[in-house]
């Protein structure tokens, strides 16, 4: 049998037991060689030397199984995470000071018959066995090693070194980016395209940094600058523009799986989500430096950027909540497994959900790791939160509350001139009025200082005498009382006895009334009541009431009210006032000196209510186990909160405080050290710049993704971020500035047929735009687009608010669906009815790189929808309003929607199809061409 069929039949013993995945004999060689020569002592005391006693039983047991084919590099493999790491599941083969519990012990003493090391040949002895196990509970000892960790030669895992910048005899100050692109097309016998034309060069930076066109006056501007830094200049406009950062957070919000709904079966609302991608748009309008921008999502309540960790909890969540524990615990565990996904993945281009049930197949990433991580996220839990005031909104409120105290105190004053009563009081209040008959007394309770009303005593006077006292025969009734509390019954509200003890307590927040039936009809005259006459509380004070009194029921008369009252200094708001008893001069006075009140006061309560962003909880976890083959009701080991092995640790404890997890988390993500941050980073600006990554698969960057097309390059750009600031802007100038961009996009016979995808970049490649940027572009041309930035968004839908949302497509549309596409509301598990079509993702999941299907229903939608019908006509208004002249519209067209002049057999041909169809339908034609629809 040939050596190589020898070798696959030895290794099919060993892995042939799918119980504990590949526990095989390697393992045992892994334990046995050079662990030992960290000493262990056997039963009988004595020291054992693993080169003089051990290596001699090994290569025994080994070679018997495995035969002379073995090599003597075989045996080093004694590295002491591989030992941690362990098989297909996971398991470690030992766990240190823990021999009875490691799975080695149990496989070579041959406790399970299913499962025995080696498979073949001689067992190990007793004092064998011993030795392990002393050696186990001594906590592995192991002598220091270089490689006694894991390693990986990996690309992506290298640190980043800059490369030297490719020379260029004739080109000696090309810019970097140039310099290596032309050195790896020569490679290919290939070279760059020339420039493309001024009207070309406009169109594709506006499309490609704004998602919008450009305007005729700019590209007028920019065609007839002759400066030698016009495209400079243009450059720096396009990056102070406020619409760059619409247009890119688009792109962030794919990556994290951005939505404004809760996903799953009831796919609820998230009303304050909103915040988050308005933090986006800021922070890249600001250029803040990327590593902060790392920092403040994973911890941005610890930086004061309480709104930032919205990335944490930007994905999907289940708001049902079943009774099963197991569904509980796994419900929980896909939380924490999107938490750790997204950041993998987004931040560092590694696919770390891979080793939620088992080490990773393709990287250096343990199960363990896994976990370890979830230990930094296990505190965090969806949910909104309250924004930290901004020092702007503490003076705001500061000054809306000196504002409201001088009108109230104005208004008090005005009041008190024209015959308004005091405010309610806590102790005793006395309600007067022309003697009435009255058999039945309601006092109905509308508002409060606080909680549920309540009143110790309510008293009729008839003559002089309370005539409402149960003891003479008058009855209570109300509309609810507090359960659970003797001293606050009903009975208490006419049983003469004062004080909260003896009180009535409605079970209705802020309202309520109690009614007093007399035994008779009797004349009255005024009515006492009282919060608490003994003084001791004075919440639940009513403020807003009125007193109304009937000889028959439902023949009610209101005698009395608190709308002559002045307001209560602690109402909970200021409701109306009445003023029609007053001559009109007056009256008109004090419903102005009123209403400035209550607008001031609706200010402040704005300002002191402070604003929700969803943005997630924090709160100290429990310990966190790693989790056999993934499954919540099988935890192994405790693990400790850190970051991937394969870079070190970050040093903290089982019991580190939740936020300085995330803190340490953070900042080892963000270091310039970490050789995966700033290349995946500058990899993504790449890819929404020329359409395909440096590395085409951007959020892995791991054995099972793909090479850089330019490795040099990529690393080069790496450097140059992290020592400019981690800058964003500074490496979008220099692409732009580059020769690579500028160039034409038009095909090359040649180098199509070396390079058909462009990835060396021969020229530009030409790609079609997203959704968003194709119906934003819509609405400039139009017209109607509405660049208003920030705030709650729009929606794409009419929603049914049942239990469970749902969301039909709108008919309709008016000026509220004008704004950019980026503030529609993203619901998830839904699209947009007419650009969803375009490769939209449904917002469940990160999308590093949307694809660009070709379907008939995009033309569909784009040809015949209502909306796409409805700007068609807008843009026609807007060009016969803008011009006047066939000529002239149909050269506004061309300019408005492809940013040039038609050639004079496209002016011949579209003022013959104007004239027979319409100018509606030129917009249309135009609308969906693939010019438009195209980055030039």
């Amino acid at each position: 049998m040939p050596d190589v069929e020898q070798n696959e039949a030895r290794d099919s013993k060993c892995a042939r037991r799918p119980r504990v995945g590949r526990f095989s004999t390697a393992l045992l060689i892994a334990v046995l060689t050079g662990s030992l020569a960290g000493f262990a002592r056997a039963a009988d005391g004595k020291p054992v030397d693993y080169l003089r006693d051990v290596e001699p039983i090994l290569r025994q047991h080994c070679l018997e199984c495995h035969g002379p084919a073995k090599q003597e590099s075989d045996f080093r493999v004694d590295v002491r995470a591989k030992l941690l790491q362990g098989g297909d599941f996971a398991e470690p083969a030992i766990i240190p000071a823990q021999s009875e519990a490691s799975p080695l012990i149990r496989f070579i003493r041959g406790d399970d018959p299913d499962v025995v090391m080696p498979p073949e040949g001689d067992r190990l002895s007793a004092a064998e066995i011993e030795v392990l196990r002393s050696w186990i509970d001594q906590g592995v000892k192991m002598p220091d090693r270089e490689d006694a960790r894991i390693t990986s030669d990996h690309w992506s895992l290298q640190p980043v070194n800059a490369p030297k910048v490719p020379s260029n005899d004739q080109l000696p100050q090309t810019n970097p980016v140039d310099a290596f692109v032309r050195a790896k097309l020569a490679e290919a016998g290939l070279k760059m395209s020339p420039e493309a034309t001024r009207p070309t060069l406009i169109r594709r930076i506006y499309l490609v940094m704004h998602g919008l066109p450009p305007t005729p006056a700019q590209l007028v501007e920019f065609v007839t600058d002759k400066r030698p830094e016009a495209y400079e200049a243009l450059v720096e406009r396009v990056l102070e523009s406020p619409h760059y950062g619409e247009r890119w957070t688009q792109h962030w919000l794919d990556l994290v799986r951005f939505g404004e709904t809760h996903g799953f079966e009831t796919n609820r609302e998230r009303p304050n989500a909103w915040r988050y991608r308005d933090y986006v748009i800021q922070a890249l309008n600001e250029d803040k430096p990327y590593d902060e921008f790392i920092k403040e999502q994973i911890a941005g309540d610890a930086f004061g950027v309480d709104v930032a960790t919205g990335f944490l909890v930007a994905g999907p969540h289940d708001l049902v909540k079943g009774q099963d524990p197991m569904l509980a615990m796994m419900q929980r565990q896909d939380e924490l497994a999107d938490m750790i996904n997204t950041t993998g993945t987004a931040l560092l281009g590694m696919t770390l959900g891979c080793a939620r049930c088992h080490s990773h197949k393709f990287d250096p990433i343990t199960q363990r790791d896994y976990y370890s991580i979830q230990a930094i996220f296990a505190g965090v839990q969806h949910a909104d939160r309250p924004l930290a005031p901004s020092k702007q909104r503490a003076a705001a409120l500061a000054t809306a509350e000196q504002r409201v105290a001088s009108l109230r105190e104005q208004f008090h004053n005005w009041m008190s001139e024209h015959g308004y009563r005091p405010a309610v009081a806590s102790t005793l209040n006395v309600e007067k009025f022309p003697a009435v008959p009255a058999r039945y007394i309601r006092f109905t309770i509308e508002a409060t200082t606080s909680a549920q009303p309540c009143i110790d005593e309510f008293e009729v006077f008839s003559d002089g005498k309370n005539v409402a006292l149960a003891e003479l025969g008058a009855k209570a009734t109300c509309s609810s009382e507090l359960p659970g509390y003797d001293i606050h019954k009903l009975e208490h509200i006419n049983d003469g006895k004062y004080g909260n003890g003896h009180s009535w307590i409605s079970n209705e927040s802020g309202a309520g009334w109690i009614q007093i039936e007399l035994p008779m009809s009797a004349a009255i005259d005024h009515i006492e009541w009282a919060r608490d006459r003994e003084g001791r509380y004075k919440d639940r004070l009513a403020t807003k009431y009125k007193i109304e009194v009937a000889v028959e029921l439902g023949q009610w008369t209101t005698v009395c009210s608190s709308d002559d009252r002045l307001p209560h200094s602690k109402d909970a708001s200021i409701d109306a006032v009445r003023f029609d008893a007053l001559p009109a001069e007056i009256a008109a006075e004090g419903a102005r000196i009123f209403g400035d009140l209550r607008s001031a006061k609706q200010e402040q309560d704005r300002l002191a209510k402070g604003e929700m962003v969803y943005a997630g909880t924090f709160m100290q976890p429990g310990p966190t186990h790693r989790l056999y083959r993934g499954e919540p009701n099988q935890p192994r080991e405790e693990v400790t909160p850190d970051a991937l092995e394969l870079f070190g640790s970050l040093g903290l404890q089982r019991g580190t405080p939740e936020q300085q997890r995330r803190v340490a988390f953070a900042n080892w993500i963000a270091n310039s050290n970490n050789p995966l941050t700033a290349r995946v980073m500058v990899n993504r600006i790449w890819q929404h710049h020329f359409g395909t990554g440096i590395v085409d698969t951007p959020s892995d960057f791991g054995a099972n993704g793909t090479r850089p097309s330019h490795p040099e390059l990529l690393d080069w750009l790496a450097a140059e971020f992290t020592d400019n600031g981690w800058s964003i802007k500074h490496m979008h100038r220099l692409i732009l500035l580059s020769d690579t961009f500028r160039q034409a996009s038009v095909p090359n016979e040649q180098a199509m047929n070396v390079d058909a995808g462009s990835r060396l970049l021969w020229r530009f490649p030409s790609r079609r735009l997203e959704a968003e940027a194709i119906r934003d572009c819509v609405l400039a041309v139009s017209g109607v687009l509405d660049s208003r930035m920030g705030g709650p968004g729009f929606s794409g839908f009419e929603v049914e608010m049942e239990n469970v949302r749902h969301y039909h497509p709108k008919k309709s549309f008016g000026p509220e669906d004008w704004r950019r596409m980026v503030y529609m509301t993203k619901v998830r598990q839904e699209r947009d009815a007419v650009f969803g079509a375009f490769d939209c993702p449904d917002l469940s999941q990160v999308m590093p790189k949307r694809s660009r299907s070709t379907t008939p229903l995009q033309a569909l939608n784009l040809f015949n929808s209502g909306f796409m019908l409805q700007q068609a006509e807008l843009m026609a208004k807007r060009i016969s309003d803008e011009a006047t002249s066939p000529e002239e519209q149909i050269r506004l067209a061309f300019v408005l929607c492809f940013a040039r002049d038609p050639n004079l057999n496209e002016t011949t041909e579209a003022r013959t199809f104007t004239a027979e169809q319409g100018l509606v339908a030129m917009c249309r034609a135009l609308l969906n061409s693939n010019e438009f629809l195209f980055i030039p």
